[in-house]
């Protein structure tokens, strides 16, 4: 007859400074592993062991105070590292105030910083989910409003007056984004040195901050994505012209992050692998360019290749099908495969409902990826995951002081 436990204690969380009961395993980890599907499955990539293979996509919030992380930031992310996802990663986060998107937007280029950073990853860590962040620099589409208040008829711009910076953007090329921007002073090469150096030193309060993983902005059209391209990289130094000129920026960040962070650290690449600009017949940067950049970026040292689109071209034209950047994934990952090179793709775009989730990740030479990145749906359902696991048919652990609300399958049943 086996012995019943009698240890009744509230075992706290460990390794965070305030008491709350460790979650063990944590939320949406799958009761039964052997029959949940791959999105369900735990990955490891060097040191980080994710429970399953659902990320909260970096969303910026126009939220912090002098790049300061505030108790928005706490209720924001916590709420979802309550729910059951895999990793959080924290939204672009600026490498130098000129770097960010807003005069609103998180920032770690001052040790300042490093304090309320750590209190969000405390929390995200104590409900047993990872932490990631995103470190940027705008570049030619700084000194904005935030969304609610800018991209009207009236100002996109943000000037001195609400704590802006239009006179001091900057890019590889004096090319605005739109006419409504400001005009971008064209970078130094020594001031891409400094830029380089300021990266690194972000990555390393990232680390002081305890994040268990890194990933480079290198999308939208901000910075390092405006390099990439011949369409707003006029350059005729050796960080522009040739594809081997353009890429050299985005190669020295990342070797300089990878230089100063843990060998154990996961380091990750967010490229827009298409600027969407094809229609002109004019040469931009598209999906076989980001091809021939994925197959270098493992020798730099990056772990997960992360692949969305757009945003540096304000004439841009989106596919109609929505799903359009997972099949581009998809697409890289295969490209990838073939070559023998099992660098870990996240998926991201219009991830929306249960199915899509399943097969984006599913097992298989048809993955569009390892990772399935969401962000809006977030926004929309905090306990996504939960309702994912619910609709298709797996049991998941529940936050322990949520379980009471787990899913109901018997209705006849009163509390």
């Amino acid at each position: 007859m086996g012995s019943v436990s009698t240890n009744y204690e509230n075992t706290a969380a460990p390794g965070v400074p305030f008491y709350t009961p460790a979650q063990i395993p944590p939320p949406g980890t799958p009761l039964d592993k052997a029959s949940a599907p791959t999105l369900f499955q735990p990955l490891k990539i060097r040191s980080l062991e994710l429970h399953n293979r659902f990320v909260v996509s970096p969303m910026c919030q126009y939220s912090a105070d002098d790049g300061h992380l505030t108790d928005y930031h706490l209720v924001h992310l916590g709420q979802l590292a309550l729910h059951g996802t895999g990793l959080i990663i924290v939204e672009a986060t600026a490498v130098e105030p000129r770097g960010r998107i807003s005069p609103q937007d998180a920032g770690l280029w001052k040790d300042s910083h490093i304090a309320p950073m750590r209190r969000v990853v405390d929390f995200i860590h104590s409900q047993g989910v990872k932490a990631g962040i995103q470190i940027a620099h705008a570049g030619r589409k700084a000194s904005t409003l935030a969304p609610w208040i800018g991209g009207t008829a009236t100002k996109t711009l943000a000037d001195e007056s609400v704590g802006g910076w239009p006179e001091d953007v900057v890019g590889p090329s004096p090319i605005p984004f739109y006419e409504d921007h400001a005009l971008p002073k064209e970078l130094t090469k020594e001031e891409i040195k400094g830029l380089v150096r300021k990266f690194a030193e972000a990555a390393e309060r990232a680390v002081k901050a305890g994040f268990d993983m890194i990933e480079i902005h290198g999308a939208h059209g901000y910075l390092i994505s405006s390099f990439l391209s011949p369409r707003s990289n006029k350059r005729t130094d050796e960080y522009g012209g040739s594809f081997d000129n353009r890429i050299r920026f985005v190669r020295e960040v990342t070797e300089a992050v990878r230089a100063v962070i843990p060998e154990t650290m996961p380091l990750s690449l967010r490229v827009s692998a298409t600027e969407l600009m094809e229609w002109t017949g004019e040469e931009s940067w598209t999906v076989e360019d980001t091809i021939k950049l994925a197959k270098l970026v493992p020798s730099w040292g990056i772990d997960i290749f992360d692949v969305s689109s757009s945003g540096n071209s304000y004439e841009q034209r989106f596919p109609e099908n929505p799903h359009f950047q997972l099949d581009i994934a998809r697409t890289i990952r295969k490209a990838l495969r073939a070559d023998g090179i099992d660098m870990v793709v996240a998926a991201v775009g219009n991830i929306t409902d249960a199915q899509t989730a399943r097969d984006v990740v599913q097992e298989g030479p048809e993955a569009a990826g390892e990772l399935a990145l969401v962000a809006r749906q977030f926004l929309r359902e905090p306990e996504w995951v939960l309702r994912v696991a619910h609709e298709l048919k797996v049991g998941v652990k529940w936050a322990n002081q949520y379980s009471r609300a787990g899913p109901r399958t018997d209705f006849s049943k009163k509390f």
